[in-house]
């Protein structure tokens, strides 16, 4: 029961939030830490065995899947130093600030802290992106940062855990470990990629093709974990490779995948960030003699030096390597507003909570953990401050950079060229194919054919046309507005024709299904 409250309530939530200007995943946070502290409402605790492998797998699969290979392939080189060096260099900053700040905190348990706020969060980057319309590149990056820092941060949170309970470890022990772990995650992924595609363009059924789309996730993460090597780099791999070669999985397949993964998203996307808010009785509740002014000000201190460790790695990581002329030659001219948005949309979430949960309670000697209360507390007001501050203030702040507008002439001219070449080639193989006498058709249908590629064809043409002078409608709305009028004047009639039992229930799914998919196709000719 506790987990269906959570889980309708936080997609209510959500739903009501896009009807309002406060970031989705800010309000969701501020309602949970709201809601946290209503009687009779059950205390949710963050097991990081349920979440790192049942929450995050589904929600990198769907971010990959929808990421571009082709454009993450050309920001490779922003994205590997984002996603693996800045966590590296700001496991080392926040690790080495917090042993100066927090007095009687060892360097390897304040290591530990650092390695949990490094990586921001998959989730909140991309629904940040979402909303605020980032420009393509920078939308890029931080994607693709986003799907591969968790696997950097986890890593090196073992190597920090290790030297803090009393096991045996050293810088090379450490980085033979992470690459390990690095290349064993990429390895599964590619050793999975090839045969989970296989399966999924000879499977027959729709239905099958979509719960093996649910299971490959959780599947590929599992096989990583299982051999010590990085489930999210296997996810991420994976996720890739299937997501550019998914025009080779039939039309109904793609179409129900689709409407499953935005509805998976969705919910978890909902429940992740209100179980950031509902932590909060939780982590204050064993805080002991940190609380007041001294629990404040630590908060304040790694919460800055979080910040201002992202700026200080940022923009020499960006505009050292233009040094040479032929980055400049390929990547053009670069401003300082790019990096800047970069630096700041750096909010941390539910996985840095989650690996900070899964901090032992003892060390090795049977002592508890050094401080690990205040490590929680810490991990818990960094999120927030992240969230709150930088979630907050980024749409506002991109507006008042001012980036160039997304030229929809341009991209909608792009796509009328690419919409003529291939009715082209369309053409070209329905006449060879009418000109085989095993393929003879009636003239009508004949001509039907030829009428829905020119229609195909001239549908994108026409959004270059002139608004309606009375309506004030693009000709893609009242296209849109009048195919729906019609199709929704057939569906009343065959609601009719089944409530006069003229016909049966399965004969008016059969045709709703039919005139949904009409509906479904009018709206993605004129989008």
């Amino acid at each position: 029961m506790p987990l269906l409250l959570l889980v309708a309530g936080s997609a209510a939530v959500a739903a009501a939030g896009r009807r309002v200007p406060v970031p989705v995943p800010l309000l969701l946070v501020a309602v949970g830490l709201a809601v946290s502290y209503v009687p009779g409402v059950p205390e949710y605790t963050l097991d990081p065995h349920i979440v790192l492998p049942l929450l995050l797998p589904p929600l990198l699969y769907t971010a990959a899947a929808d990421s571009s290979y082709l454009d993450l392939r050309a920001q490779a080189r922003p994205v590997a130093l984002l996603s693996v060096g800045y966590v590296l260099f700001a496991t080392f900053v926040v690790g080495c600030a917090a042993y100066l700040i927090v007095p009687g905190l060892p360097l390897t348990a304040a290591l530990v802290l650092g390695a949990v706020v490094a990586p921001p969060d998959a989730v909140a980057a991309t629904a940040v992106a979402r909303r605020v319309g980032l420009p393509s590149r920078i939308t890029t990056i931080l994607q693709g940062e986003s799907l591969v820092n968790d696997a950097t941060a986890i890593t090196a949170f073992k190597v920090a855990l290790a030297a803090a309970v009393g096991e045996s470890a050293t810088w090379a022990g450490g980085i033979a470990e992470f690459l390990i772990a690095a290349v064993g995650g990429v390895g599964v992924g590619l050793v999975l990629m090839v045969p989970l595609h296989w399966l999924r363009t000879h499977l027959t059924e729709a239905l099958l093709q979509n719960t093996l789309s649910l299971l490959i996730p959780f599947a590929a993460y599992a096989v990583a974990e299982q051999v010590h090597a990085s489930g999210v780099l296997a996810v991420v791999v994976v996720a890739l490779y299937l997501g550019h070669r998914a025009w080779e999985v039939d039309f109904a397949t793609r179409l129900q995948e689709e409407a499953v993964r935005k509805m998976v998203a969705f919910v978890l996307e909902s429940a992740v960030f209100a179980l950031i808010g509902l932590q909060l009785p939780v982590v204050l509740k064993g805080l002991g003699e940190y609380r007041g002014a001294d629990a404040a000000w630590y908060a304040l201190a790694v919460f800055l030096v979080v910040a201002a460790a992202r700026f200080v790695w940022v923009y020499p990581a960006t505009f050292l390597p233009r040094l040479s002329a032929r980055v400049r030659a390929r990547e053009g001219e670069l401003s300082w507003k790019g990096p800047f948005v970069i630096a700041w949309a750096g909010m941390r979430g539910v996985v840095s909570l989650a690996i900070a949960f899964s901090v032992p309670l003892t060390v090795h000697g049977g002592e508890p953990f050094p401080e690990r209360n205040l490590l929680l507390f810490l991990t818990f007001t960094t999120v927030i401050g992240t969230l709150v501050v930088q979630g907050v203030s980024l749409p506002p702040l991109i507006r008042l950079l001012k980036f160039p507008e997304h030229d929809v002439q341009a991209g909608t001219l792009a796509e009328a060229n690419a919409q003529a070449q291939a009715s082209r080639a369309a053409e070209q193989r329905l006449d060879e194919l009418l000109a085989d006498e095993r393929n003879t058709l009636p003239g009508p249908l004949a001509d039907r054919l030829r009428t829905v590629l020119e229609r195909r064809r001239n549908a994108v043409w026409e959004r270059l046309g002139q608004v309606n002078p009375v309506t004030g409608e693009s000709v893609d709305d009242t296209y849109r507005r009048l195919s729906s009028e019609m199709i929704g004047a057939e569906r009343e009639v065959f609601v009719r024709l089944r409530d006069g039992r003229y016909i049966d229930d399965e004969m008016l799914r059969t045709l709703l299904r039919r005139l949904d998919l009409e509906e479904a196709a009018a709206y993605r000719e004129t989008t």
